[in-house]
């Protein structure tokens, strides 16, 4: 399975000093994501190498954080201190996820500050909610130029320190427990606060950790 982002949730009004700590101890800049509108939420983005980004994301004064599934699950970690919200993997075809779950995957998009529209689906986010280790799975609706990862440069995940059940993810998944991901080492920790606890990134001037 193929990560295609990692989440990171504050409030709107850390929103712009978040990116520059995370930017500036990557070496690298992040980009206006714009709003998302049926979610209550905007976000900026840090395309990396490997077809994969980081978002910053927060939620917005508007009812539709409080009513769309993402939206409550942002406001959520951030009233609880802000960090790492969680993790998307990317399918090809989405269908045989709702299948699994027994529900149909929600539309997602966002409108870029140029008024270019993305749209996705995805699943999970409520798993998400109620379990933190768990991804959630985005199939774009989109061309491969088009992806937010397509501007990507020399940064890369390297690794990611998660807080959960290996067999768990394996199973939600359908992967092996021991490698979930493609190409992206997991480091499984013990402890009470499941979910994503730090990324390792590759940069040009070596690995740093972001927790």
């Amino acid at each position: 399975m193929r990560l295609d982002h990692i989440s990171y949730a504050c409030t709107s009004s850390e929103l712009a000093d978040v990116v520059q700590r995370i930017g500036s101890d990557l070496g690298a800049t992040f980009v206006d994501g714009g709003r998302h509108p049926s979610f209550g939420t905007r976000n900026f983005i840090l395309p990396l190498a490997g077809g994969m980004y980081v978002e910053v994301v927060s939620a917005l004064d508007h009812p539709a954080a409080a009513k769309a599934a993402f939206g409550r699950a942002v406001q959520r970690r951030a009233d609880a201190g802000g960090g790492w919200l969680g993790w998307a993997v990317a399918v090809a075809d989405i269908a045989p996820v709702e299948q699994r779950l027994g529900r149909k995957a929600g539309e997602g998009h966002r409108v870029r500050p140029d008024g270019h529209e993305l749209r996705w689906r995805q699943i999970g986010i409520l798993d998400l909610m109620e379990d933190a280790q768990l991804p959630y799975f985005v199939q774009w609706d989109c061309s491969a130029t088009e992806h937010p990862s397509a501007s990507g440069g020399p940064v890369a995940i390297g690794r990611i320190e998660l807080c959960g059940d290996p067999n768990t993810i394996g199973t939600w998944l359908g992967e092996p427990a021991d490698s979930p991901l493609d190409e992206i080492a997991v480091e499984w920790l013990d402890g009470d606060d499941a979910g994503v606890q730090a990324v390792w990134f590759s940069t040009p001037n070596g690995m740093v950790r972001i927790d």
